[in-house]
């Protein structure tokens, strides 16, 4: 035990679920953009959201900004497993429920490249 940052602590699975939830809604919100781009990278704009919110709180725990004891690894373990999650559930997901695009034509396809 370090300082009581233990590896399965409750603090751990709060990382977790932190970034998970921050991942998915942030690649969520993508996928409502009309820009096919946006849509087409959200699971990574997702991830590099949940990841910049998770160093910025280790960043705000190493200054002091919280009652903490600091930055830690293991929170920054956390964050990532968290983030891998949120990756492989939206990947399995797009996988299995492709984005349908309707052409011009009015015929429904899959999603445009474009």
């Amino acid at each position: 035990m370090e300082n009581g940052d233990d590896w399965l602590a409750l603090d751990k699975l709060y990382h977790i679920l932190f970034c998970f939830f921050i991942s998915f809604s942030f690649s969520s919100l993508c996928n409502l953009s009309r820009y096919s781009f946006v849509r087409r990278w959200s699971i990574s704009l997702g991830s590099l959201a949940s990841l910049a919110a998770g160093a910025a709180k280790e960043a705000a725990d190493e200054v002091g900004l919280w009652k903490s004891s600091g930055a830690s690894f293991k929170d920054a373990v956390a964050d990532l497993i968290g983030i891998g999650i949120a990756w492989l559930c939206l990947s399995v997901w797009r996988q299995i429920h492709p984005r349908k695009v309707i052409d011009e034509t009015g015929r429904i396809r899959g999603d445009s490249m474009v």
